[in-house]
């Protein structure tokens, strides 16, 4: 009897761990599917190049428009996707050259402005679509993880188009400048001179432990689990697990000039991480807090400043 009482309770307790399993794996490939699967997502704004007259930077998206660009092609560092890039060459001769990299399911059109902005600078400039995003291929975004061996691949695709004395300059804007700050612990070739990252997350464990909170509004306890579960999903589709993807850690390594940039109003990537990003870099660095921009507006929010800010940076190592 008591035999049975305990196959019994052995039973039902197998079947609450099977279903709580269930529940945990369930709730990793939801938030997977939420953010690591191309899709429209709600809480992402400005995932297409518009233009309106009232917007500061309505110009500089007119000229990208209308601007001559060459489509360049790569095949991703894993050897798996084809890659896309706009290529805009500089008004007159340089050696500056700059790869711009855009946000969460943007593509290069978002960063139009920025290409103007370079270009009026005099800089040439390359504008890939990250793999998975705009008429890149690919299955999954990786948040900067993957994508920054794709970036060192343009960088020397680059470098092969425009000579060995070429000067190049790597920025991104939100994902693109956690991209930006992944790629820095790299090693890179020489020709790469300053790095400038704009809103960029510390690691993608910590973004995403900050959206649980502020988008779902989920408690810890549910977060936790919810945020372990996705990262354990995302290794075996993705190859990598959340935490492994840190711009803090990438910038131990790294010995390069860098820019960082971050509005006070923040509140999708907040402020507060760009401390963390600056104090872990080990080249010379400065930093710029943009008072009352929000999430990637800060040149929308400052455009004269803004460039002042970059020319000043940037004028001390690209020549």
């Amino acid at each position: 009897m008591q035999k049975t009482r305990q196959h019994h309770w052995g039973r039902w307790l197998t079947a609450i761990v099977t279903v709580l399993i269930a529940i945990w794996l369930g709730m990793g490939i939801y938030f997977f599917h939420v953010g690591m699967v191309p899709s429209h997502k709600s809480f992402v704004k400005n995932t297409h190049l518009t233009l309106r007259r009232s917007d500061s930077l309505y110009q500089q998206k007119k000229w990208f428009v209308h601007a001559k660009k060459q489509q360049w092609t790569i095949q991703s560092a894993s050897g798996n996707y084809r890659l896309v890039a706009d290529y805009l060459p500089a008004s007159s001769h340089t050696n500056k050259n700059v790869v711009i990299l855009h946000g969460f399911m943007g593509n290069k059109e978002t960063m139009a402005a920025y290409a103007s902005l370079f270009h009026s600078m005099g800089y040439k400039v390359l504008l890939p679509d990250a793999r998975a995003q705009g008429k890149s291929e690919g299955k999954y975004i990786g948040y900067g993880w993957p994508e920054r061996y794709d970036v060192r691949k343009w960088t020397n695709k680059l470098i092969k188009h425009n000579g060995q004395q070429s000067q190049v300059v790597i920025f991104g804007v939100s994902m693109g400048g956690a991209t930006t700050m992944m790629t820095s612990g790299l090693k890179l070739p020489h020709q790469v001179k300053a790095l400038v990252e704009d809103c960029g997350y510390t690691s993608l464990a910590d973004e995403l432990d900050h959206e649980a909170v502020h988008l779902y509004h989920l408690p810890k306890v549910v977060s936790t689990p919810a945020e372990a579960s996705l990262s354990v999903v995302n290794r075996v589709a993705n190859g990598f697990y959340t935490s492994e993807a840190s711009s803090v850690n990438a910038l131990h390594h790294n010995h390069l000039p860098m820019l960082f940039i971050h509005g006070s109003a923040d509140n999708f990537v907040p402020t507060k991480m760009v401390y963390k990003n600056y104090a872990a870099s080990k080249g010379p660095k400065q930093l710029w807090i943009v008072k009352g921009a929000g999430h990637a507006s800060s040149y929308q929010h400052s455009p004269h400043a803004y460039k002042q800010h970059l020319e000043e940076f940037l004028n001390q190592y690209v020549k």
